[in-house]
C-alpha cells in the first residue's frame, strides 16, 4: 500500500499524507456510490440485485484499480498543460473502459455458465460508452482535486513564508530595544562615575546585568503578562533610579484584571526609556511618570505620562521618534488594523505615549 501511495503522489513534499489519502478514499466512494446507484437502475429494470452482485463487486474492484492507475499517469503530468491533460483524459477514459467492457463480457460467460453467451456488438457498445463516461469523469474529478491541492499547498507556503517573514521582521524591531536602551544606560553609569558615585554605579551595572540576561532569554514573538511587562519595567525603572532616585517619581495605574492581559514583550520599553531620558533628564526638579493601563470594551490602552519641560528642543524630539517609531512598527506589525501607537503632548508640560491592542487575558 505505501507503495502504491508513492506510486500515486511521488513528491511526498509536494503534497502530505492526507491528499494521498483522500485521492484513495475519493476513488473506493466514487465506485461504491455507482455500485449502489446501477443495483438500483438494474433492480428497476427487472434484474434481481442480489444475482447481479457479484459480478458488479468485481467490476467495482477493477475500477477502483484502474482509478488509481489512471490517477498515476495524470499526476505525473500535473506540470504539463492543461490541453495534454485533457486528451490524454479521453485516451485514458476510453482505454479503461474498453478493457472494463471486455471484463463485462468475461463475467458475463461465467455467469451464464454452462449456456454459452453469443457477443453482442450493441451491447459491448452501450457497457464501453457507460464505462467511457465513468473513468472519464473521475479523470476530470481527479484533475480538479490535483488543481484544489495545488492550491492549498501554494496558500500554505506563501502562509509560511509571510509568517517567516513576520517573525524575522519581529524579531528585528524587538532587538533594536537592546542596543538602544544599552547605550543609554551605559551614559548614565558614566554620569554615576562622573558624579562619584561608584557605589551606586556598580548596583546599576549589577542591575543592568539583571535585566539584560532577563530580556535577552524573552522570545520576541511570544507575548508576556501585563504584570510581567511591568516587573521588567520596573526593574529598568531601579536602573535609572540609582541616577535619578531624588528627582523621579513613578506611578502605576493599573486595574487589576488587567494584570493578566497579554501584551508584546519589552512594548513599554522604548516608551519608558523616553520618559527618563528626554523628561527626567533634561527637565530640572522632580519629574512624575504615569504608567497606566485600562480597557475600553474589547481593546486595551496603555500608556507612558511624563513631565517635560515647557520649551522642547529639538534633539529630544528626534530622539523620541526613534523609540515611538519602533514601537509603533512593532505594534503595527502584530496587530495588523487592530493596534496604533499615538504620542503628543497633553500640556504644555506633559507628555503622553498612547498604545492600543486587542485585549487578550492569559
Amino acid at each position: 500500500m505505501e507503495q502504491a501511495n508513492s506510486a500515486i503522489l511521488p513528491n511526498g513534499s509536494y503534497y502530505s499524507d492526507t491528499v494521498r489519502r483522500a485521492t484513495l478514499w475519493l476513488g473506493i466512494c466514487y465506485w461504491a456510490t455507482e455500485f449502489i446507484i446501477s443495483s438500483i437502475m438494474w433492480g428497476i429494470l427487472g434484474v434481481d440485485p442480489m444475482e447481479a452482485a457479484p459480478g458488479k463487486f468485481v467490476l467495482m474492484l477493477y475500477g477502483i484499480g484502474m482509478t488509481l492507475a489512471i490517477s498515476f499517469v495524470i499526476y505525473k503530468l500535473h506540470n504539463v498543460h492543461l490541453a495534454v491533460k485533457i486528451v490524454t483524459c479521453f485516451a485514458l477514459a476510453l482505454a479503461a473502459a474498453a478493457i472494463g467492457a471486455v471484463v463485462d463480457f468475461i463475467i458475463y460467460l461465467v455467469c451464464i455458465l454452462p449456456q454459452v453467451a453469443v457477443f453482442n456488438w450493441t451491447n459491448f457498445g452501450y457497457t464501453l460508452v457507460y464505462g467511457m463516461s465513468l473513468f472519464l469523469g473521475w479523470s476530470c474529478l481527479f484533475v480538479a482535486l490535483l488543481y484544489s491541492f495545488e492550491i492549498r499547498e501554494n496558500e500554505r507556503r506563501l502562509a509560511a513564508s509571510r509568517e517567516e517573514a513576520l517573525s524575522a521582521q519581529m524579531r528585528a524591531l524587538r532587538y533594536q530595544v537592546n542596543p538602544h536602551f544599552l547605550f543609554n544606560t551605559l551614559n548614565s553609569i558614566a554620569g554615576l562615575v562622573e558624579e562619584g558615585n561608584n557605589v551606586g554605579a556598580g548596583r546599576m551595572v549589577l542591575s543592568l546585568s539583571s535585566f539584560l540576561r532577563t530580556t535577552l532569554e524573552l522570545d520576541p514573538l511570544n507575548d508576556v503578562r501585563l504584570a510581567e511587562e511591568l516587573t521588567l519595567q520596573t526593574g529598568y525603572l531601579n536602573i535609572e533610579g540609582e541616577r535619578f532616585s531624588d528627582r523621579m517619581k513613578v506611578r502605576l495605574d493599573v486595574a487589576q484584571e488587567l494584570e493578566n492581559a497579554l501584551v508584546p514583550s519589552l512594548i513599554l520599553q522604548p516608551l519608558i526609556e523616553n520618559a527618563v531620558k528626554h523628561g527626567v533628564s533634561d527637565k530640572p526638579g522632580m519629574v512624575e511618570i504615569l504608567i497606566s493601563a485600562g480597557r475600553v470594551g474589547e481593546v486595551l490602552n496603555l500608556s507612558v505620562e511624563n513631565d517635560v519641560s515647557e520649551t522642547p528642543r529639538q534633539s529630544r524630539m528626534q530622539g523620541m521618534g526613534i523609540g515611538l517609531k519602533n514601537v509603533a512598527h512593532r505594534i503595527e506589525t502584530r496587530f495588523p488594523g487592530a493596534g496604533s501607537c499615538v504620542a503628543g503632548y497633553v500640556a504644555p508640560s506633559r507628555f503622553r505615549a498612547s498604545l492600543t491592542m486587542p485585549l487578550r487575558l492569559a
